[in-house]
């Protein structure tokens, strides 16, 4: 597995994150960004993991340009 099979992999779950919908999937489980938000519960396992699920979603359009970037090299490579 070389560097850029891993980040394709990065690159893939960073995908899977970003599409996640709090009002049909998060919230159902307990996974809803007020439920966390401020205190000692942000600090948690958890509450990063809600973070790093927003932070995701608000990073769409740079998401959008890598999967185009990586798209054209893997046509252009073979």
């Amino acid at each position: 597995m070389g560097l850029w099979t891993l980040l394709e992999g990065l690159l893939l779950l960073a995908n899977a994150l970003a599409i996640l919908n709090e009002d049909r999937f998060l919230a159902p489980k307990g996974w809803s960004f007020n439920e966390v938000s401020g205190g000692a519960r942000a600090k948690s396992l958890k509450g990063q993991l809600i973070g790093l699920i927003y932070a995701t979603q608000y990073l769409r359009v740079p998401l959008i340009i890598l999967n185009a970037i990586i798209i054209v090299v893997k046509l252009v490579s073979g």
